[in-house]
């Protein structure tokens, strides 16, 4: 079955464009571009007008297209025009749209013949025509006029040579019949980018303006001077058809009454003409559809693929579909929440800690940063031991040390850790609001259902945090109850008056001195330019020491600072600084490194900052305390009463060491408390109990009413399922309807003279041609018949004389007939 014709593919094509453009989707199958390239007034634009049926270009003498003019043609009910540079104004004139191109021509060319690389954007409207592009380029013109600059002839062809170099475009190559067809600029630039032929059409002109005797029958029979495609024959409305406004329907009659009656091109009349050469362009179409289908099918089908799952959930809105979505979406959110608190290998977030890895932070990092804070004034606590001593004895001047004032410090300081265990509960119940957060927001399709279901996992855990708060503050309570002095890892008394107070402030957290607390990279900022500047080194610390090595493999260190007398300050951030700063100095006011005082270590970051002032504290590095006069607290009251001093001492070292217990058991007893109390119930409670408080409402169909957006989406969602498979089935049509025509086999088209060259090249001089660019030459095809002249060649393409006995006639290659 043959093509049908334009009129078949018009409305399949445009079903299909309409179809996929209702739903934002956009038709992949892109049309060829049309260029006609010619030198000036060889008819490009009558040709270009013969297209659109309409009166649409300007015209006169010289150069007068002195911008490119893209001219979109799609389909529609109504006929009307609109420029981009007019946006929202349709011309219904075409005289109007004439008159609009030309100034907007003179706009930025001027009136004096420039001419200008910016093209102009033409959109026609019209039920006639198929979704098409066209493009009338300037006229090759070789002498500059005007105000046209010296390289006029280069500006053009590189203006031309940016819309025929595209492999989607098809040149229509215009050559009047009256000049020398060997020389043609027009087949010269096609020749330069389709040297194969393939895509260009070559089309003569002014066939009815020939020399009287003359004709171009042997070159229209594509046996002179072969092309691939061949030659189509048109014949245009001259000056004074334009002027007596004949239309173009009346021109096609009186050029197909030309073709026929005219002895030379009666016997290919129905190869001839603009009517023919439309059909040959709709096969060019029709080929371009048949090769771009099968991509584009597998494209939609793809798609179609893609949607059916959520056609399938919006393709019904009863009651029970709304139940089943409402039932995935809350396993949904009960798995999200469950990842995020236990870890998964899904979505990693690589930038910031979320979830579970947050409050394993605040488990191991800012909770036990909180408890050794509350030690960190030794001056303070001194004082407070030596106040309770004084109170016990009352008048009486105490020879032993009093037990009871070892027990009231001892609850004191139990006491204390009330508040850091209460901030961290509170911390985690943030971050599980912020994890919650985070799942919800996935449910903001439906709003109700995301505020009832944020209200109801909110309550919930506010109550379990209370819960956790109870728990611990009990936990508390009974360590208060009573004080076990026979506790194993306790030293009792007989061994406290031995003990270095130092070295126990360093047990406080259940180390050994060569334990390592931390490492990292950090910055030394304040040695001086000459002696360095500031260094990035691998720092580690232990119970004992700081050092810092090198690199992070540890081989070559840099320094060893014992932790004695050393204490911490904090260093305001650097204006231009993007550095978090703290400093180490030493009590004693001696050098800490080299000729330092202090040590000013930076990192990258604030939480990098508050894990450092931790672990320093830890290895017993504590803040500088600042007095009422501004100075650093000094050492502790010197005690006038040396047995006084000794039971202090005591106490203070009998305290730390059961402060060491106690401290242990509410670092191990902390997290698990929280997690049993809180982490997991919440865990729990959304997996199990969360779906049933959301029934309890009684108003399931109305929590699954959809926000504006959604329902847009499902809109959209329905509509773009049907388009693709309307879009399917018409591309079943295209391919039933359609049929592609194989491509004539190359010729020998070594005639024409590239642009490359200055020297005419004909076919049956045996002269290798010189193809400019990258693509490769054309095949030789061998020659059949005898060869003619120079003299000869000249006289028949140069004169335009007949031949009809004088050169030996080959048989044309098969020109393509398309019904």
């Amino acid at each position: 079955m043959g093509n049908r014709g334009m009129e078949d593919l018009i409305p399949l094509i445009n079903r299909l464009h309409d179809g996929l453009s209702n739903v934002g989707q956009s038709c992949s199958l892109h049309l060829p571009q049309i260029a006609v390239v010619g030198g000036q007034s060889a008819g490009k634009s009558s040709v270009l007008e013969n297209f659109v049926g309409r009166d649409l270009l300007p015209r006169g003498s010289g150069i007068v297209t002195r911008r490119p003019l893209i001219l979109q043609l799609l389909s529609a009910d109504t006929e009307y025009g609109e420029f981009f540079h007019c946006k929202g104004k349709k011309f219904t004139d075409f005289d109007e749209i004439r008159k609009e191109i030309e100034s907007e021509t003179c706009r930025l060319t001027g009136p004096n013949k420039a001419i200008s690389p910016v093209p102009i954007n033409l959109r026609i409207h019209s039920p006639n025509v198929l979704n098409l592009t066209l493009v009338d380029l300037p006229g090759i013109t070789k002498v500059p006029v005007g105000d046209q600059p010296a390289d006029i002839e280069y500006q053009i062809r590189d203006m031309i040579m940016q819309y025929i170099c595209k492999e989607n475009c098809l040149i229509l190559a215009v050559t009047p019949a009256n000049t020398d067809l060997a020389n043609s600029d027009a087949l010269k630039l096609a020749k330069d980018v389709d040297p194969q032929g393939q895509r260009t059409i070559s089309v003569i002109t002014k066939l009815d303006l020939m020399d009287e005797g003359t004709d171009a029958r042997e070159i229209l029979e594509n046996r002179l001077l072969p092309l691939r495609r061949g030659y189509i024959g048109v014949v245009n409305r001259n000056q004074k058809d334009i002027d007596g406004k004949k239309d173009i329907q009346a021109a096609l009659q009186a050029e197909k009454k030309f073709f026929l009656s005219h002895p030379a091109y009666k016997h290919m009349a129905e190869r001839m003409g603009t009517l023919y050469l439309q059909r040959i362009l709709n096969q060019q179409l029709t080929n371009h559809i048949q090769d771009t289908l099968p991509a584009f099918r597998s494209h939609l089908h793809s798609q179609l693929l893609a949607l059916d799952k959520e056609y399938r959930q919006y393709s019904s809105d009863d009651t029970a579909s709304r139940t089943k979505t409402l039932l995935q979406l809350v396993q949904r959110l009960a798995v999200d929440f469950e990842k995020l608190i236990e870890g998964s290998g899904d979505k990693v977030d690589t930038v910031n800690l979320s979830g579970g890895a947050r409050i394993n932070r605040i488990f191991h990092e800012r909770f036990p940063f909180e408890l050794v804070k509350i030690e960190s004034d030794e001056r303070k606590l001194r004082q407070e031991i030596n106040y309770a001593i004084r109170n016990i004895h009352g008048v009486r001047t105490g020879m032993f040390t009093p037990d009871l004032a070892f027990e009231a410090m001892v609850k004191r300081a139990i006491t204390r850790l009330k508040g850091p265990c209460i901030k961290c509960i509170e911390m985690v119940g943030q971050e599980l609001l912020t994890t919650v957060y985070q799942c919800i927001n996935k449910l903001s399709s439906f709003p109700q259902l995301r505020d009832e279901t944020e209200r109801i996992v909110t309550n919930e855990i506010r109550e379990q945090e209370t819960k956790c708060r109870e728990q611990v503050l009990l936990l508390i309570d009974i360590q208060l109850s009573y004080i076990n002095t026979n506790h194993e890892d306790f030293i009792g008394f007989n061994n406290s008056q031995q003990v270095h107070s130092q070295s126990n402030n360093k047990t406080v957290a259940g180390m050994t001195g060569s334990q390592i607390i931390q490492k990292g990279w950090l910055t030394i900022s304040n040695i001086g330019i000459m002696k360095g500047g500031a260094r990035e080194y691998w720092f580690i610390l232990s119970a004992e020491s700081l050092s810092w090595f090198k690199d992070d493999e540890e081989k070559e260190k840099k320094y060893m600072l014992p932790l004695d007398n050393l204490k911490l300050r904090d260093v305001e951030k650097g204006f231009m600084s993007s550095k978090f700063v703290f400093a180490i100095f030493n009590t004693e006011l001696r050098n800490v490194y080299k000729d330092y005082k202090c040590l000013e270590l930076a990192c990258n970051s604030h939480e990098e900052l508050d894990s450092w002032k931790a672990s320093l504290l830890r290895a017993g590095v504590y803040p500088e305390k600042v007095g009422v006069d501004g100075q650093e607290n000094g050492p502790p009251d010197t005690f006038t009463d040396p047995q006084l001093e000794r039971q202090v001492e005591t106490i203070r070292n009998l305290l730390d060491s059961y402060m060491s217990i106690i401290h242990k058991t509410i670092r191990d007893l902390m997290p698990k408390t929280i997690m049993h109390f809180m982490v997991n119930s919440v865990k729990e409670f959304i997996s199990s109990e969360l779906l049933a408080q959301l029934y309890a409402l009684g108003e399931c169909s109305a929590l699954m009413d959809e926000s504006p957006e959604q329902q847009q989406h499902r809109v959209e969602v329905l509509c773009k399922h049907t388009a693709l498979k309307e879009a399917l089935a018409v591309i079943g049509e295209i391919s039933t309807s359609t049929c592609s025509t194989p491509l004539p086999p190359p010729v020998n088209s070594s005639w024409i003279q590239l642009t490359s060259s200055n020297s005419a090249i004909d076919s049956v001089t045996g002269v290798k041609p010189v193809i400019r660019g990258h693509a490769p030459p054309v095949p030789q095809m061998p020659h059949t018949g005898p060869r003619v002249s120079p003299d000869s060649f000249q006289k028949l393409t140069g004169q335009h004389s007949r031949v009809t006995t004088s050169v030996p006639r080959r048989q044309p290659p098969a020109i393509p007939s398309v019904k």
